[in-house]
């Protein structure tokens, strides 16, 4: 008798974070997907999907978006149906990224530090995959939060360990899924 394998399908990625305090500029966090080809999974994206896009076959979506984070709950909800990806992709890495619309030039960038109430959902279906919040990686500007890697068999499976960075959104999405050591 053979072992049953269960491979993820439909993944949801979810973000929530407190308002800015009054008076001052609000927090926009975003959260973007990279796609990468099973045959260069470490390499360039084969696409992006953040605010204002969505993958070409509509299986990556971003169902909510918040530039403040007010509202009650998750503000930014992105949804992934992995088991609709087309084979020759490989492997997924999902972020987030503090936006900063009005920062001056030269000036420090906001970091997950400075943003309140911060926190992360992974979910497939009713079950919760990982929760956390930034912590961890209180001093980055951004932050990748889930690796899914599509294996030999064509099952897909997560690694939600946080990773931060110190970049800003266009340089993040550069390397986002580079190796690290």
């Amino acid at each position: 008798m053979s072992a049953l394998r269960k491979s993820l399908a439909k993944v949801e990625v979810a973000l929530r974070w407190d308002p800015s305090p009054a008076g001052t500029p609000a927090n926009d966090l975003d959260i973007v997907a990279a796609v990468y080809a099973a045959a260069d999974p470490y390499g360039e994206p084969v696409y992006l999907v953040h605010f204002g896009s969505r993958a070409p076959d509509g299986t990556i979506t971003l169902a909510r978006d918040s530039r403040t984070g007010q509202g009650f709950g998750f503000d930014e909800v992105m949804t992934l149906e992995l088991d609709r990806l087309a084979p020759e992709l490989g492997r997924v890495v999902v972020g987030v990224v503090i936006q900063e619309a009005d920062a001056a030039a030269g000036a420090a960038r906001k970091t997950f530090a400075d943003v309140a109430g911060t926190g992360l959902r992974i979910r497939e279906g009713y079950t919760d995959l990982a929760t956390g919040d930034f912590t961890e990686v209180a001093g980055a500007t951004s932050a990748t939060v889930a690796r899914f890697t599509r294996d030999e068999e064509g099952g897909w499976s997560l690694d939600a360990r946080l990773l931060g960075f110190d970049a800003d959104p266009q340089k993040y999405a550069r390397i986002m899924g580079a190796a690290r050591g």
